[in-house]
């Protein structure tokens, strides 16, 4: 019985092409900054 080898996709560590991003960037990715609302006695509000 033989084995075969399957290529393995690269993991981020391997990657070379890295996208530098920035702290503004990473912080509007992540959805920071951004209004938030919440219910209050059956209206929305902003908080």
């Amino acid at each position: 019985m033989t084995v075969k080898k399957t290529q393995q996709e690269p993991t981020a560590k391997n990657n070379t092409n890295k996208e530098k991003l920035s702290t503004k960037e990473i912080k509007e990715l992540m959805g920071m900054g951004r209004p938030t609302y919440k219910r209050h006695r059956g209206a929305i509000k902003q908080k």
